[in-house]
């Protein structure tokens, strides 16, 4: 019963998309029952149809009235109109007086046009999906002075009061800044009376409360402390992501288990779900080169058609023949299959987290014969990632050599080789600091210290006895208790993590902490040639002073001489951070440009599509892209480059290895102005500064995690899913959109071929024509649908 519940809502779909197609399937009631009824004496002209007869003649009437001018539609719009065959089927059936031929040829022109409305319909499910799923709502804070609350101003005053306002309710009793009092105060606003209001109406300040469940209706900034959303619709990712206070939170998201409390940042229509729904819509709406081909193939099919019926009517002398040839000549194939093909491949694109500007693009992708790729952030990672934690001093009694006045030695003996805690601590708890940290390399050791911590609770967890060190690890929700975290700019962070002083930065600002406590020490301790400071007290003499800051200049001097000692040379693609613990230096992290997991996979994929023709372009020094050019599967690399080089480089590319265009493509060329053939550039990038380079290739595509970027802006493709074997699948989707195009047009015209003959011999009726007419159209457009089956 539901089975039928459910086709019978589909039918009824369906009737709403053409509400012509049920009153035609109707009227053929009232014409089998008055089919020889006529109630009149006398006929009105040479021909005497009855009132069933009357009621085909009308609906062929309005249908044809409509056909044309739905053809003086498409010409206006720039579309070829050849609904011809089917005004001139039925004009000619009506003609030789084949009422129920000329019947089945209006059900045909409206089931067709049902057919064809609800196959775009189901290839366009997937920007459906992304419309119902927009968010429609917003709980607008009714906080005094907050936002659309504020009374009495207007325009950037408005503005600061709402900011101030929204500040001090974040730091209400606040001693110090601390993640945990911001969740507090979140939670306060989290609790405070709200309005709902239609999600235009959304202004920028407004402090919005998204409840556990509903989705994040415009861009803002997170003011709880935390919150976990999940990013499936912006960026299909398939794990909810959790962020913190600060974070941007953007729209089309869906938020978890608790409320939160967000700032408005921009408008909704300004928003990023928006962007994403206009995107995939322009995209739908365009036409590509190929649909444009295949408007042109149904001029010379229609040509090929009457020169048929004119043929079969001559040679037979029978009318007839003639309207039997016509009922069968179909354009559909060419004028429904062919973009309905394309339809559904921009679905599958949008459904695989790949968003593109235009149809032309789908078809270009297809075509990719040279791909250029940026190198960081594109084939490695977004951020340097850790590769090891050297300890300080743990091989120097091989490398070091000491100085002939035995410094070297002074200067290890008591600090190194450091001897406290383990790499793994020193990792985790550099980490912790610099989760505080907007470095660049801040990132990279906070994942790294993320991953021990992670890796010590899930020990606990299966029974293992903590260490000493590890006695705060209660359950799986423990933290390290973090105090006086402090960051100096440009030279590192430092703060307190389970009682131990933790410095991280370059190598002078960990090891400054030492030099003070030295310092220190020698300004308590008795100078060791000038004998100690008097009984009464008196300062020690000058000289003593001065000996002990040549002292202390010498052991300076002495340790900035073995660092390379202590810790070896770096590789040239690698960069290093060091760790103080406790006021002595005990590691370095060295961090890398890591590729990508899967980006050597992504390149042999694209390899074996026959885009043999790859090459990095990054602004980095030669080694550093050699060294990840050899790691991916790289052989043709262009280092050092600026923007504009890389510019030039893909258009050196260009000219050095044209594609030899075909006659038949330049014939094509002529009419469609675009050629199918030619060779294509892709360029693929995320930074800013890949936005020219992005804009100059043929198909720029950006690598985003779902946020806007300049690059995105500039670029024709879009990934919004941050991966890189998205890559190979885009090109993968677009060739098998274009074959499944291609195979429905060639199924439908040559079917639709077979019958015009037969029906030329005489081996079809006309009303047995037109119901063939019908199944081919239904065959060639079900199989341009299954461009939707994931086959890639």
């Amino acid at each position: 019963m539901k089975i039928f519940i459910a086709v019978l809502h589909k039918i009824l779909n369906v009737c709403k998309l053409v509400p012509m197609l049920p009153i035609v399937i109707v009227s053929a009631l009232p014409i089998v029952l008055l089919w020889d009824f006529r109630p009149w004496n006398k006929p009105f002209w040479f021909v005497d149809p009855s009132i069933g007869q009357w009621i085909v003649i009308v609906l062929v009437a309005y249908t044809v009235i409509d056909t044309l001018r739905g053809m003086i539609d498409d010409i206006r719009h720039g579309h070829v109109g050849v609904d011809i065959l089917a005004v001139v089927a039925l004009l000619s059936t009506l003609a030789v007086e084949e009422y129920w031929a000329s019947w089945v040829v209006v059900l045909m022109v409206f089931s067709g046009s049902a057919i064809e409305a609800y196959a775009e319909d189901k290839a366009k499910n997937n920007l459906t999906a992304l419309m119902e799923a927009a968010p429609q709502i917003a709980h607008v804070a009714d906080l005094p002075g907050v936002g659309s609350g504020a009374q009495g101003a207007s325009g950037s005053d408005d503005d600061a009061r709402t900011m101030s306002r929204i500040d001090r309710v974040m730091a209400a009793d606040a001693p110090e800044p601390d993640a945990r009092t911001t969740g507090d105060a979140g939670a306060d606003i989290a609790h405070a009376p709200y309005r709902t209001v239609p999600v235009d109406q959304v202004r920028l300040g407004d402090v919005l409360i998204v409840l556990p469940g509903e989705t994040v209706p415009v861009d803002g900034e997170l003011l709880s402390g935390s919150a976990t959303l999940d990013l499936s619709n912006i960026n299909g990712e398939p794990v909810p992501r959790e962020v913190f206070a600060g974070a941007r939170v953007m729209s089309g998201a869906i938020n978890g288990s608790a409320t939160l409390t967000m700032r408005a940042t921009e408008l909704a229509r300004d928003s990023q779900y928006q962007r994403i729904i206009e995107l995939v819509s322009s995209a739908q709406e365009s036409r590509a080169t190929v649909v444009k081909t295949a408007d042109l193939m149904a001029v010379p099919f229609t040509v090929i058609s009457f020169v048929i019926a004119c043929a079969a009517w001559i040679v037979s002398a029978d009318p007839t023949r003639f309207a039997q040839v016509l009922v069968l000549a179909t354009p559909c194939p060419l004028l429904i299959a062919a973009p309905v093909a394309y339809i559904a491949g921009t679905g599958r694109l949008a459904k695989a987290g790949i968003i593109i500007k235009t149809q032309e693009v789908l078809e270009n992708l297809g075509h990719v014969s040279h791909v250029f790729f940026d190198k960081t952030g594109t084939l490695t990672v977004k951020k340097p990632q850790v590769v090891r934690v050297e300890i300080a001093g743990a091989e120097s009694s091989d490398t070091a050599s000491p100085a002939a006045d035995g410094s070297v030695a002074s200067a290890r003996s008591g600090r190194w080789p450091y001897t406290g805690l383990d790499a793994d601590h020193i990792l985790m708890y550099a980490g912790v600091v610099e989760s505080y940290s907007v470095h660049i390399l801040a990132k990279g050791i906070t994942t790294g210290g993320t991953a021990v911590m992670d890796r010590l609770k899930e020990r606990a967890a299966n029974g293992e006895a903590p260490a000493a060190e590890d006695e705060w690890l209660v359950d799986a929700r423990s933290y390290p208790v973090v105090r006086g975290v402090t960051e100096d700019a440009g030279n590192g962070v430092s703060g307190e993590v389970n009682g131990h002083r933790i410095r991280v930065g370059r190598f002078a600002f960990v090891t400054a902490a030492e030099d003070g406590a030295g310092a220190a020490q020698d300004a308590a301790t008795p100078d060791a040639a000038g004998g100690a400071a008097n009984a009464g007290g008196f300062r020690a003499t000058v000289d003593a002073a001065r000996r002990r800051q040549e002292a202390k200049a010498s052991a300076l001097a002495a340790r900035k001489l073995t660092v390379a000692q202590m810790f070896g040379e770096l590789a040239p693609d690698e960069m290093a951070t060091y760790v103080a613990v406790d006021g002595e230096l005990a590691a370095r992290i060295v961090l890398k440009d890591v590729p990508r997991a899967n980006a050597k996979e992504s390149l042999d994929k694209l390899r074996g599509m026959g885009v043999e023709r790859l090459t990095m372009l990054t602004g980095d020094k030669r080694a550093s892209a050699d060294i990840i050019a050899s790691e991916v599967g790289i052989n043709d690399v262009h280092a050092e480059l600026f923007p504009e080089g890389k510019v030039q480089a893909i258009v050196d590319a260009k000219r050095e290895n044209p594609k030899r265009q075909p006659w038949w493509d330049k014939l094509i060329a002529r009419f469609v102005g675009e050629s199918t053939t030619r060779s294509i550039t892709m360029m693929v990038g995320d930074g800013v500064n890949d936005a020219p380079v992005l804009a100059a290739a043929d198909i720029g595509m950006a690598i985003t995690d779902g946020t806007s970027t300049a690059a995105s802006e500039s670029a024709q493709v879009v990934i919004m899913n941050d991966d890189i074997a998205a890559v190979p699948r885009a090109v993968a989707i677009s060739r098998r959109t274009k074959r499944v195009m291609i195979q429905a047009v060639c199924l439908g015209l040559g079917l639709a071929l077979v019958g015009m003959i037969a029906a030329a011999f005489n081996l079809i009726p006309v009303v047995i024509g037109a119901l063939m007419q019908e199944a081919i159209d239904v065959v060639s457009i079900l199989w341009a649908l299954t461009a939707l089956i994931d086959k890639d």
